[in-house]
């Protein structure tokens, strides 16, 4: 998982960041890299994605979007993890995609 090439934040049911990969590492390097890991999630969102995360909490439905920054453009999943049936973390999948993606309807 270190060496994937998407960045990968994993936290606990308190959302306090338990494992960030490289990639994210990066991502993240002004707000701290891998000193992220043990901060709790919340303090790096802002009100509009605390919801959304209290939603993943309350529904157990993942969320996903795509964004472009600095002209680059992201998918990002955000879906719980469990352990053993519950809810036990959530994990946020960030994966740069091409501008002009195909998309497929198989049957």
């Amino acid at each position: 998982m270190e060496e994937f090439p998407a960045a990968v934040t994993v936290t606990d049911r308190d959302l306090i960041i338990t494992y960030i990969n490289a990639k994210a590492a990066k991502t993240f390097e002004k707000e701290g890299g891998k000193d992220l890991v043990g901060r709790n999630l919340l303090a790096c969102h802002k009100h509009r994605s605390i919801e959304i995360i209290e939603r993943i909490f309350g529904t157990g439905e993942p969320n996903a979007y795509t964004i472009e920054k600095k002209g680059v453009k992201k998918f990002i999943y955000q879906a719980p993890w469990r352990r053993n049936g519950e809810i036990a973390g959530l994990v946020e999948i960030s994966a740069e995609i091409p501008f002009e993606i195909p998309h497929f309807v198989r049957d």
